[in-house]
């Protein structure tokens, strides 16, 4: 309640739900898009009527100027930033021996080098409230897809900046990442996801709600708890 969290990507699908959850907790929420402007205005309505202040500002995690304009803007808005979520992030699927150079640091650009860019410039504000930073990272940067080595790499490499920024930051800064594995949005089309249901130990594929209560869990847990990787998953990694 009165925490002022910034969350990246926050116009639409998991992003959206993260905001959502925040702003039901108490929190004032900003949200950044990219090409989602109409989704992103969307998002904000939702929040304001959630009885919060919310926001949504333009940011581009591939540059650093933009990053740096929308940090300062929505910590303004805010009156500074207790909460980080480094949601935005890229996925796609391609065989390895048909990735491109172009693919390949496209998606190191969105998923491991924004977070960076972002949680640089966040920092000076975390730091002056001893806030929280929790990184989106995936199941796919713990087990290797065979057709998603861009992806998963990208991911594992953010997990291992989850615990450097952990390590560097302390101990004004406590940092933390989620790894979420299947997890399906409410709307989205549902078929040809059954079979990752089936190999759940869970027996079904993880909600928003599930991603969201592990984001909660590190934007409310002991300051203490820093530098972990929490996989929302139902045991699909075991």
């Amino acid at each position: 309640m009165g925490r002022r969290a910034l969350v990246t990507g926050g116009a639409k699908r998991i992003g959206r739900g993260l905001a959502l959850a925040l702003a039901r907790a108490g929190a004032d929420v900003a949200i950044t898009y990219r090409d989602s402007r109409q989704a992103s205005e969307q998002t904000v309505v939702d929040l304001g009527a959630l009885g919060v202040k919310a926001l949504s500002v333009p940011c581009d995690v591939h540059q650093e100027s933009s990053v740096a304009s929308a940090i300062e803007e929505a910590a303004a808005a805010l009156g500074g930033l207790d909460i980080l979520i480094n949601n935005a992030g890229r996925f796609e699927t391609e065989a390895l021996e048909k990735i491109t150079t172009a693919q390949w640091d496209e998606m190191f650009a969105t998923n491991t080098r924004g977070p960076f860019l972002v949680g640089k410039h966040a920092y000076p504000h975390l730091k002056r409230t001893r806030g929280r930073i929790v990184n989106i990272g995936s199941l796919g940067g713990l087990h290797p897809w065979s057709t998603h080595a861009h992806y998963c790499t990208s991911k594992a490499a953010l997990h291992m900046l989850s615990q450097t920024m952990a390590k560097a930051w302390a101990p004004e800064v406590s940092v933390n990442c989620v790894a979420p594995g299947m997890i399906v949005t409410s709307g989205e089309v549902t078929s040809g996801y059954e079979h990752f249901a089936e190999k759940t130990p869970m027996r079904r594929n993880g909600t928003v709600e599930d991603v969201a209560a592990a984001v909660l869990f590190f934007a409310t847990a002991p300051h203490f708890i820093t530098g972990q990787i929490l996989t929302v998953d139902g045991g699909l990694g075991l």
